[in-house]
C-alpha cells in the first residue's frame, strides 16, 4: 500500500494535504478567527510548492456553499466549503437545505470556538468573541439536514474522518456532510504523520434495481394503453439523459418534466411532452415517476384511482419527507440510470406482441409534440411585443444566441418552453428546498469547474437580492470568472402573489390588486450593482431591445472577459 508522510507540521497541514490527495479542487471559504491554523497551513504549502485545494475568498457563506454545489454539478467531485463557527454555519443554512433536498454532495465544514482559556496551548482562546460564540452542540444546528456530522478530535482520526466525510457525501442518496474543526486541534503538532495515497476507502456503489421489480414494472407498462413518465431530477448524472430518451423511444412513452431540475431529455425528442403532467393525468393508466418528489399536486390534479403508479429513485419513498402520500403500486430503489436501462431492455423483450399499439402511440405523440410546439410558437407571437417585457420573449431571444454548450442556471420566471437543450448538464433549477438565492453562487461554482464555458445565471429580482449579489460579483471579478447575470425585474414576489390568489381567489387581497408584502415599491437599478466590481450593466425596458442587449452583454463576457448583468424590466404573474 502506497503512502505519504508529513515529517513535521500541524493537523491543518495534514488536513489540506489529504484533501488534495482525495481530489478536492477548491476551498470556498468565508473565514473567521477559527481559521488561523488553516491559513498558516495553506501559506506554508504554497511556499513549499505542495498541492492543496485552491482557496477562494467568498464574502458571504450563502454564495460559498452554492459555489461548492455548482462545481460538483459540473465536475462530479465534491468540494470543500468552510465557514466561521456557528454564525457562518447559520448564514449557509439555506444552501445546506438545498443540498439536502436536492441530493447534492458537499463537504461543508466550519471552525469550532476554541475551548482552552489558558495554559499556553496553540490555538487557545485569544479574543472576546471566543466566549459568546461557543455553543453546547454546534452540530445540532444542522443535524436534520445533513447525512453525517462530526467534530474532529485529534490527528489520530484525521484520515478516516476525511475519507468518511467524502464517502458518505458521495454515496446515494447523496447529500451534505458537516465537519467541525476546533482551532486547538487544527493547530496541534504532528510528526511523521503517514496517510494512504491513494486512499483505501470508497463511496458505496450506486444501487441497482431488483430484476423482479423491473419485470413487474415492464409488465405494467406493456399492458398499458396510455403510459406516462414524470420526472423532476433525472439528468443530475449526465448519462441519464440518453437513457431516458432510449426508454421513452423504445415503447413510445411520453415524458413530462415537472419543475425540471436538470436536462432530462433532448427538448426536441418526439416523446418530450413539456413541463406539466396535468394534461395527461386523466387518461394515464400507468405512470412511472422517476426521481420526482412531487409529481403532481393532489389538491389540483391527480391520476384516476385505477391508474398503476411506479416510483423509481435511490430513495423512491423520499423517506426524509415527514408527509408524502402519493399512491405507489411498485417502488424500485435504484439510481435512475441503471433502472431506466434495465426497464428499456425488459420492454424490448415485450415489444413484439405490442408493436402495433406502440407504433400507433408513437404516431399520435409525434403529432401531439408538433402541436404543442405550434401552440408555444403562437403564444410567443403574442408575447414578443408585450410591455412590460414578457419572460417568454427573453427566453426565446436567449435561446437564439446561447448555443447548445452554454450552461443556464434558472432561478427566474423564464419559461422552459422557449429554451432548447440537446446536451446533458446545461440546465439547472436546483433550489430544491425553496431556499432562494442559490443561482449566483451555483453559476460561479460551475464557472470555476468549466472556466471556458459560457455560464448564464437567470434570477428573479427577489432571488437576486437573496443571492448576496455584491459578494458574488466580487468573486466573479477577483477570480476572473465572468458570467452573464439576467435579472427578471418585475418588482414583486411573484410566487407569494400567485399563491395568495390560489388560496383566496376572491379575497380581499385579490380585489386590492396590490397585495401587501408582495410588491417592491421602489425601483432598483440592479445594473448598477455589477459596476462596483468592474462589470457591464444595462437596463432593458423595450422588448425590441432584448436581442441587441444580449449581444452587448455576451460581448462583454466572451470578448472583454468581464461579467455582465442585464436588468430586464418585465411583467409579473
Amino acid at each position: 500500500m502506497s503512502s505519504k508522510t508529513i515529517a513535521a507540521g500541524t493537523v491543518a497541514d495534514a488536513y489540506v494535504d489529504i484533501l488534495a490527495d482525495r481530489g478536492v479542487d477548491f476551498l470556498f471559504a468565508n473565514a473567521g478567527t477559527d481559521f488561523a491554523p488553516l491559513i498558516e497551513a495553506l501559506s506554508k504549502a504554497e511556499l513549499e510548492g505542495r498541492k492543496t485545494p485552491r482557496p477562494v475568498t467568498v464574502p458571504h457563506e450563502n454564495v460559498a456553499i452554492h459555489m461548492a454545489l455548482g462545481h460538483y454539478l459540473q465536475s462530479g467531485r465534491p468540494q470543500l466549503c468552510m465557514v466561521h463557527v456557528n454564525v457562518g454555519t447559520a448564514n449557509a443554512m439555506c444552501g445546506l437545505m438545498n443540498a439536502w433536498r436536492g441530493n447534492l454532495p458537499v463537504l461543508f465544514s466550519s471552525g469550532r470556538t476554541p475551548w482552552a482559556e489558558q495554559g499556553g496551548k496553540t490555538g487557545q482562546r485569544s479574543g472576546e468573541i471566543h466566549w459568546p460564540q461557543e455553543m453546547r452542540d454546534q452540530g445540532q444546528m444542522v443535524r436534520e439536514i445533513v447525512k453525517w456530522d462530526y467534530e474532529l478530535r485529534s490527528a489520530d482520526v484525521l484520515e478516516s474522518t476525511v475519507d468518511r466525510a467524502l464517502n458518505i457525501t458521495m454515496s446515494e442518496p447523496k447529500g451534505p456532510v458537516y465537519l467541525t474543526l476546533p482551532r486547538e486541534v487544527l493547530a496541534a503538532p504532528v510528526e511523521n504523520f503517514t496517510y494512504a495515497s491513494p486512499g483505501r476507502h470508497a463511496a458505496a456503489s450506486i444501487p441497482y434495481p431488483d430484476p423482479n421489480a423491473i419485470d413487474m414494472a415492464a409488465d405494467m407498462l406493456a399492458k398499458a394503453e396510455h403510459p406516462l413518465i414524470i420526472t423532476a431530477s433525472a439528468g443530475r448524472d449526465h448519462d441519464e439523459m440518453a437513457r431516458l430518451g432510449a426508454l421513452a423511444d423504445m415503447f413510445a412513452i411520453p415524458v413530462t418534466q415537472r419543475k425540471p431540475r436538470y436536462v432530462a431529455m433532448d427538448t426536441n425528442h418526439p416523446m418530450h411532452m413539456g413541463y406539466s403532467p396535468d394534461p395527461f393525468l386523466d387518461g394515464a393508466d400507468c405512470i412511472v415517476v422517476i426521481e420526482a418528489d412531487v409529481p403532481w399536486i393532489p389538491s389540483k390534479k391527480a391520476p384516476k384511482p385505477d391508474c398503476k403508479i411506479i416510483h423509481i429513485g435511490v430513495d423512491p419513498l423520499f423517506s426524509s419527507y415527514p408527509v408524502r402520500g402519493f399512491n405507489c403500486d411498485l417502488a424500485i430503489a435504484s439510481a435512475a440510470g441503471p433502472a431506466m436501462a434495465a426497464l428499456t431492455q425488459a420492454l424490448e423483450a415485450r415489444l413484439g406482441q405490442h408493436r402495433d399499439k406502440v407504433e400507433g402511440r408513437r404516431a399520435r405523440f409525434k403529432e401531439r409534440h408538433a402541436k404543442m410546439r405550434a401552440d408555444w410558437a403562437a403564444a410567443l407571437e403574442k408575447a414578443k411585443t408585450a410591455e412590460p417585457i414578457h419572460p417568454a420573449w427573453v427566453a426565446h431571444c436567449l435561446d437564439k444566441v446561447k448555443g447548445q454548450d452554454a450552461i443556464v442556471v434558472k432561478e427566474s420566471p423564464m419559461p422552459y418552453e422557449y429554451l432548447s437543450f440537446s446536451k446533458p448538464g446545461k440546465l439547472f433549477f436546483t433550489g430544491a428546498a425553496g431556499a432562494l438565492g442559490w443561482g449566483l453562487g451555483m453559476a460561479l461554482g460551475m464557472k470555476a469547474a468549466r472556466p471556458d464555458d459560457l455560464v448564464i445565471a437567470s434570477c428573479g429580482d427577489g432571488a437576486y437580492m437573496f443571492g448576496n449579489p455584491t459578494p458574488a460579483h466580487y468573486v466573479s471579478a477577483a477570480e476572473d470568472w465572468p458570467i452573464l447575470t439576467m435579472v427578471f425585474n418585475n418588482a414583486m414576489w411573484g410566487a407569494v402573489k400567485r399563491n395568495t390568489r390560489e388560496v383566496y381567489p376572491s379575497g380581499y387581497a385579490a380585489k386590492s390588486n396590490r397585495e401587501p408584502l408582495t410588491y417592491f415599491d421602489k425601483e432598483l437599478h440592479f445594473e448598477k450593482g455589477v459596476e462596483v466590481a468592474g462589470g457591464y450593466g444595462e437596463a432593458v425596458r423595450d422588448p425590441a431591445d432584448v436581442p441587441k442587449a444580449l449581444e452587448r452583454a455576451l460581448k462583454a463576457v466572451l470578448v472583454d472577459k468581464r461579467q455582465a448583468l442585464l436588468n430586464i424590466i418585465c411583467r409579473g404573474p
